[in-house]
């Protein structure tokens, strides 16, 4: 019995779907494909823009006469033919007179119908710039652990005499006084508190780290999650099984996971609250850190995502900067703590914010890189 042909979805529809072109064509990234002789085979819109050129006059004519021949967009080219790996680097410098000079995230992959043709997927935003805006976070972290130094010698001292005293006046207050000690009381246990949060940042002991899954950390957390504060809302889980350990520390990447899970159950609506945790490896993930030659490998992936309103874009350029919060009683520390607890793990933090879907994505290096 000869068995029926596959319906497309056009055939049931009556629509036809827009074709391979004008999906390219919308995208935001240029887009080459680089056949084996090293030519380029086709190039989208963004392409065009980005090579300064026309397809017609692109198509056909040798990348190597765009780019240096020892660009390193022309080494992972070679890399992907070699391995047959996909290979993402970031924060990648090039630079000619034809297109003058651009940072830029590629992405390099084997095109499946033709092995020898390579397609290369390039972004003109940088995650360098985010790597930099990391780098000055680490500065005000830098700072916040000298005043946090300072804060818990030269604060919290006078605020248990001043919490002591009032509770001694409390014992001989009236009845409409007594509400005005237990005041003083709360103010000095709120300020002692944030002594505490800013002391943390002081902490430049060595981490003890040892090999640990991922998974279990991040089971921690959404126990933790589940019997608290993310009550109200529905957890779900998208794991990887085949994820390599992490070389770190559990406490501190479980308060990390917490943070970070924290804020995504409040930003929750109270009916319908989504948060998905997710894992992933991704294999070649390489981020060019500035001020360094070396590439840092970061192939671990963790995303945190929430349903909410989303991050207000006036506070996202400065989302981990210390004191920068939309919460009427946040103090502004959590994510700047996160980001430091990450960068002494070698890793690196991001988010991407619209209405409706918020991720935070930590990538991390593994123990056997």
């Amino acid at each position: 019995m000869t068995a029926a042909p596959a319906v497309k979805n056009d055939e049931l529809t009556g629509d036809k779907g827009p074709d391979g072109d004008s999906i390219l064509n919308a995208l935001a990234a240029a887009i080459l494909v680089v056949d084996g002789a090293g030519r380029i085979a086709s190039v989208n819109l963004a392409g065009e823009q980005f090579l300064a050129g026309s397809a017609a006059t692109l198509q056909g004519i040798l990348l190597s006469e765009i780019l240096p021949i020892d660009s390193p967009v022309m080494a992972l080219v070679s890399q992907v033919r070699t391995t047959g790996n996909a290979v993402y680097e970031y924060g990648m410098q090039i630079e000619n007179p034809r297109i003058g000079q651009h940072f830029i995230n590629v992405q390099a992959t084997l095109l499946l119908e033709k092995k020898d043709h390579v397609v290369l997927s390039i972004q003109e935003r940088s995650i360098a710039d985010k790597i930099d805006r990391q780098l000055t976070h680490r500065g005000a972290a830098r700072s916040l652990s000298a005043m946090g130094a300072m804060l818990a010698h030269e604060v919290k001292n006078p605020l248990s005499g001043i919490r002591g005293a009032a509770q001694l006046l409390e014992q001989t207050a009236s009845e409409d006084d007594r509400p005005l000690t237990q005041i003083i009381r709360d103010e000095a246990d709120r300020v002692c508190a944030l002594v505490d949060r800013m002391e943390a940042f002081s902490d430049t002991l060595p981490l003890e780290r040892d090999a640990l899954n991922i998974h279990q950390v991040l089971n921690r957390v959404r126990q933790l999650a589940e019997n608290g504060f993310g009550q109200h809302v529905k957890f779900i889980e998208s794991y990887d099984p085949s994820l390599p350990n992490v070389y770190g520390n559990r406490d501190q990447l479980v308060q990390t996971f917490l943070n970070l899970v924290k804020n995504a159950c409040e930003a929750c609506p109270k009916s319908g609250g989504e948060v998905l945790l997710n894992t992933a490896y991704k294999h070649g993930v390489r981020f060019a850190v500035p001020g360094s030659d070396s590439l840092v490998h970061l192939p671990l992936i963790v995303n945190i995502q929430d349903n909410g309103d989303g991050i207000p874009e006036d506070l996202q350029e400065h989302l981990f900067d210390p004191f920068v919060t939309s919460k009427l009683k946040g103090t502004g520390l959590g994510l700047p703590l996160v980001a430091k607890i990450i960068s002494q793990h070698g890793g690196v933090i991001e988010f991407d914010s619209i209405p409706r879907r918020t991720i935070f994505r930590v990538m991390l290096p593994t123990d056997v890189n």
